[in-house]
């Protein structure tokens, strides 16, 4: 990157890392409307940085209140002074980070939005420190970071704790983050293998009235946890994993009885588990492992007026040291932006009834 300071052509670069040019008439103060210009040296990842029809921009300017126009390898930021300067952390972030070779889409660039806007007024971000505010989880094929304070806390809790619970809507991370933890510890012989589960409430937790075998009957409940593997790992030695068993599938149903050491357990749809269930389940862990239980209270399908197992076990057990609960909401919605209305809405009405009954 270079650092566009006046017109002269042979003015030399000044260092890697993109530089705010503000035009003479801009004041200190926010309310007085900020110039500034980037620039960056390769014009390709300037390219990738800008995306598709300048979409990456697009998101920017929605979500900080910045117009942001590009020309080649420039950009340019109009607006107040706190937008301007988190919309150019943002870039320079995201361009730092295709640098590395990575690649960013666009839940990585709405992801530096938000960690950014979550550090406070006129963030002070310096790449060429490495300085990180949210955590993240090193995988053999790439780092995997949070995206939200939520998922922040999360990634810190699990690597503090022994148990967490991960409660909250769908969308946020929740089940990707803990298969992504799981896999950091086996790539890393901290355990032997991954022991996946879920409830089959669907069917009853009759499982035998499925066609095939153990894994076939309880593929289609694991979907999201498989997706989430071969994302993070290569497909290929996912395979091997499960025929060697280093990945196992265990059905709720059939883990009483059995000491899981060694293991990175993770129970998926917890909120689906009775309260027995959640009991067993918890009192399987052996030494040597790491449990994660995900889950959303309000998406229960359990029948009747049972209780659901994961509400009851936080309540229980959030205060008991090597225990962490993570609560997540409507705004830590990571998957689309649409998907954190939708939340929203479906929270907002749900609470006059809840106010109601309470009464």
């Amino acid at each position: 990157m270079r650092r566009p300071g006046s017109d002269r052509p042979d003015r030399p670069a000044t260092g890697p890392t993109p530089a705010a040019v503000k035009a003479p008439w801009a004041a200190a103060e926010d309310e007085v409307p900020t110039h500034v210009v980037l620039a960056f040296d390769d014009n390709r990842l300037a390219t990738q940085l800008f995306g598709h029809y300048g979409r990456n921009l697009a998101l920017i300017e929605r979500k900080l209140g910045v117009k942001a126009d590009s020309r080649g390898n420039h950009v340019t930021l109009e607006g107040g002074r706190e937008g301007c300067e988190q919309a150019r952390a943002v870039l320079e972030h995201l361009y730092e980070a295709l640098r590395k070779g990575r690649d960013i889409a666009q839940g990585d660039v709405d992801g530096a939005i938000r960690e950014v806007t979550s550090q406070g007024s006129l963030f002070d971000f310096d790449p060429a420190a490495q300085r990180q505010s949210f955590d993240e989880i090193q995988l053999r094929r790439r780092p995997v970071r949070a995206r939200t304070p939520a998922q922040d806390a999360y990634i810190r809790a699990l690597k503090r704790h022994t148990l967490v619970f991960g409660v909250g809507p769908a969308g946020t991370g929740k089940t990707w983050l803990a298969v992504a933890y799981a896999v950091h510890l086996l790539e890393r012989r901290m355990v032997d293998r991954i022991i996946l589960s879920r409830p089959a409430v669907e069917a009853g937790e009759r499982l035998g009235f499925l066609p095939g075998d153990m894994k076939e009957k309880v593929d289609p409940y694991l979907r999201p946890i498989y997706d989430a593997l071969n994302d993070l790992m290569d497909r290929a030695f996912v395979e091997r994993a499960l025929q060697s068993g280093e990945i196992e599938i265990a059905p709720l149903a059939f883990m009483r009885g059995r000491t899981l050491s060694n293991a990175a357990v993770i129970l998926d749809e917890a909120q689906n588990a009775t309260s027995m269930q959640m009991k067993m389940f918890l009192t399987r862990l052996g030494e040597n492992s790491h449990m994660i239980v995900t889950g959303d209270p309000s998406q229960t399908d359990l029948p009747g007026a049972q209780v659901s197992g994961l509400a009851e076990a936080v309540g229980l057990l959030g205060g008991v040291e090597g225990i962490g609960v993570c609560t997540f909401k409507a705004e830590d919605v990571v998957r689309h932006e649409l998907v954190g209305r939708i939340v929203a809405a479906y929270e907002q009405a749900s609470a006059p009834r809840n106010l109601r009954i309470e009464g």
